[in-house]
């Protein structure tokens, strides 16, 4: 059995068939992680959704902010379509609530303590402890199950910047949305930014990298983790970073969890988008 993390997807069927067909991947075998964003700008997100619902226990997904959108764009939560989306496929789908279902019930982290891996698809503000991000995640994917309508009308927005015990309920979960889907950077007093997208400069200072935060509370896990393209493959004691940009003419790549001397494995992707969107 061998247990592979994979990148941001992002509707790049024929990338994810080449890559598993690389990795000899067999579903009665092995097990897929993915770090979200399964659609958007790529080509045949219906085809990804399907092919990943599919595999059943074989294959576990975060969610990613482009899966947010999808599902805010299908419960018509005030948002719809936006230049360079790819999902009108998904949307015009025979089986387009089963995907729904199905996806809704993806989890913002999965922790597997056993192999001491952490999987999200944004990033950890170094304030919180492994307790409170999960606390977190589990209390906003049950206000998005409980009611998706009224959960995903109130989560876009870049505010607040900064977690706070006071905060309304909806604030903390908009908060932890932004931080583990869409933030890249954040401050020492613990602001996060999400206009920041390039890759890390010693010109945004005092912004860093969220993992680059020396008081970050969460040590006892390996983070892997998606979402910036601009980062790229990066491999680090406690540190995995996995989107190389498939949707942008990248690659697609996978890294085995278990075996440390492995090298990654990538393919080559196609162009879907210009470089430089989220």
């Amino acid at each position: 059995m061998a247990r592979y993390a994979i990148g941001d997807v992002q509707g790049c069927h024929d990338a994810l068939l080449a890559l598993l067909a690389r990795l000899k991947f067999s579903p009665d075998r092995d097990q897929l992680f993915f770090v979200g964003d399964l659609v958007n700008r790529g080509p045949a997100s219906l085809e990804v959704l399907r092919f990943v619902r599919h595999l059943g226990a074989a294959a576990r997904t975060v969610l990613g902010n482009h899966d947010l959108h999808l599902l805010a764009v299908h419960h018509d939560a005030g948002r719809g379509l936006r230049p360079g989306d790819t999902l009108e496929d998904v949307l015009a789908a025979p089986d387009r609530e089963a995907l729904m279902d199905w996806l809704i019930l993806q989890p913002l982290a999965i922790d597997d303590a056993h192999h001491g891996d952490l999987f999200i698809h944004g990033g950890v503000i170094p304030e919180w402890t492994l307790e409170d991000l999960l606390a977190n995640a589990r209390a906003a994917e049950r206000a998005l199950r409980d009611d998706p309508p009224g959960f995903l009308s109130h989560m876009y927005g870049n505010k607040p910047e900064r977690w706070s015990d006071a905060a309304t309920p909806i604030e903390k979960q908009r908060f932890t949305i932004n931080v583990l889907t869409r933030m890249r950077y954040c401050h020492a007093d613990g602001r996060i930014d999400l206009k920041l997208k390039g890759a890390p400069d010693a010109s945004h200072a005092p912004w860093l990298p969220w993992f680059e935060h020396g008081h970050r509370r969460l040590t006892e896990r390996r983070l892997v983790f998606g979402h910036w393209s601009t980062l790229g493959l990066m491999i680090r004691p406690g540190l995995l970073a996995l989107d190389t940009g498939c949707v942008w003419g990248g690659a697609l790549t996978a890294v085995n969890l278990d075996d440390t001397g492995a090298p990654p494995v990538s393919v080559a992707c196609q162009a879907c988008q210009t470089p430089g969107g989220d």
